[in-house]
């Protein structure tokens, strides 16, 4: 099973600067996206009749505000052991913005272990101070605490869980191209990076990407428009894919896509046996 995450910055935008030859190229099981800044009845045509056309369905997930935010789930009809999804319009933390959308695998491969496994796909709150003055830090780590919260729910239910999404923070110093630099700087405060610390230790979650190259650096998911930062590898890496303990043996493959084109992210790319 392939699963691609990526946080597209506008799924019209990024209509025509590649994505319908990605996706037609990489037909990935899973595609979940990040930053949709649509309404689902907005949905490109032509990226409808695509998915239709490779037997894909969807759980879309706007929230209230146009424009804004926003998550989708595209699944092939094959994956027929995928029987619900969820947006959460009953948790505000999670559905004011359109920020989680999930789905369940009642009957995941046998290889994958005992209980269900849930995918939670998500766009983090990014917790800079709004054009207004709002301050959102707070807001920031207290949908982090509301995602442990979750978390703690669904494994007391005996669920594997699988996060993917724009995270909004990097972890680590080997996570950030410049960390000196940028200590001072949102998605990198030390109160920021203690909640990653807290959100995988609380819930025994595996960062992935970090599981299998623990000390790697120069890799990245995110850079500025500005700058020439793609040219000046300016990164950060803020995308990630985090996984139950019990599933990390399953995981046959990981990959930052920075091939890819179109987006101030790339796509990360999971392989699942």
């Amino acid at each position: 099973m392939k699963i691609i995450s990526r946080n597209v910055n506008g799924i019209r935008a990024i209509l025509h600067k590649g994505l319908l030859d990605f996706l037609e190229k990489d037909l990935p099981d899973i595609f979940c996206i990040q930053e949709t800044k649509a309404f689902e009845h907005q949905m490109p045509i032509e990226l409808k009749h695509r998915l239709l056309s490779h037997h894909y369905t969807w759980c879309w997930h706007s929230g209230q505000k146009p424009g804004y935010a926003g998550t989708a789930i595209f699944r092939k009809t094959t994956i027929n052991d995928v029987v619900s999804c969820t947006i959460f319009e009953q948790t505000d933390m999670f559905h004011e913005d359109g920020r989680v959308t999930q789905i369940q695998f009642d009957h995941p491969p046998v290889t994958w272990g005992e209980g269900n496994t849930v995918l939670l796909n998500i766009y983090f709150p990014n917790g800079g101070t709004r054009a207004d003055g709002t301050e959102m830090l707070t807001y920031k780590l207290t949908f982090y605490d509301h995602l442990i919260s979750y978390i703690h729910k669904l494994q007391s239910d005996q669920k594997n869980v699988i996060v993917v999404g724009d995270y909004n923070i990097c972890h680590t110093e080997i996570d950030i191209a410049r960390p000196k630099e940028n200590e001072n700087s949102i998605g990198f405060l030390p109160i920021e990076r203690d909640k990653i610390t807290q959100y995988l230790t609380d819930t025994q979650m595996i960062d992935i990407f970090r599981y299998f190259h623990p000390t790697q650096t120069g890799e990245y998911t995110w850079r500025s428009y500005r700058g020439w930062a793609r040219d000046r590898n300016v990164w950060r890496r803020i995308d990630y894919a985090t996984i139950s303990s019990k599933l990390i043996h399953q995981v046959s493959h990981f990959h930052h896509r920075q091939d890819i084109m179109g987006s101030d992210h790339c796509p990360i790319e999971i392989g699942l046996t």
